[in-house]
């Protein structure tokens, strides 16, 4: 009985070493959610700034159907600058189809790009985007200041700036969207709000 009664305090002991472990680990990963914040769209200071208005552009689709962006909308407006041969741009389509279907009732998101109008009508209907205003305006891409892709501006009913930056995730690009709900004009300053301007690191 006496080599049994030791086999069962040895794994008792080995029992409550591996809970002291475990509890261990778990507070070293609640510490680490903690200090990696959320990135939110990376956001430029160049082109209009957030809380200022747009510019009005008087625009046509490709479908020939005129498209006011930066004036007053029943919904606020997403632009999703684009190019047919970026590889993140198609990544994120899926992301825009989606959040169309689910923001339908409060969002209306526009895609935009510059170049020949044949080659975009080409990819338009590859990519499945026929249900989605799309445009080809070199002077809308250059008063947002886009260098990068994919960008993303969020424009609220009144054509106010409230959300921009290059978007390379389904993350970054739904921040936009939850920074207007919370709002803020980014994920990083509603951090730096609820951290008291502390870092989050």
């Amino acid at each position: 009985m006496e080599p049994l009664a030791v086999a069962v305090a040895i794994l008792w002991l080995v029992v409550i070493a591996l809970l002291v472990v475990v509890f261990a680990l778990a507070r070293q990963v609640g510490i680490l959610f903690e200090r990696v914040a959320p990135m939110g769209a990376l956001m430029t200071d160049a082109g209009p700034k957030i809380g200022e208005a747009s510019p009005r552009f008087d625009l046509m689709s490709l479908d020939g159907h005129p498209l006011v962006i930066g004036g007053g909308s029943a919904r606020d407006t997403l632009v999703f600058f684009l190019s047919t041969t970026c590889p993140v741009c198609k990544k994120l389509i899926p992301v825009l189809q989606s959040m169309r279907r689910a923001e339908a009732g409060t969002l209306d998101i526009v895609l935009a790009s510059d170049g020949e109008h044949a080659a975009h009508q080409a990819f338009r209907k590859a990519a499945g985007l026929d249900d989605f205003a799309y445009v080809l305006s070199p002077d809308l891409g250059m008063s947002y200041r886009v260098n990068r892709l994919p960008f993303a501006v969020l424009l609220d009913q009144h054509g106010v700036v409230r959300g921009k930056g290059l978007v390379n995730s389904r993350e970054q690009l739904e921040s936009l969207i939850n920074a207007r709900e919370l709002g803020q004009a980014s994920i990083q300053s509603w951090i730096q709000a609820e951290t008291g301007g502390r870092s989050p690191a």
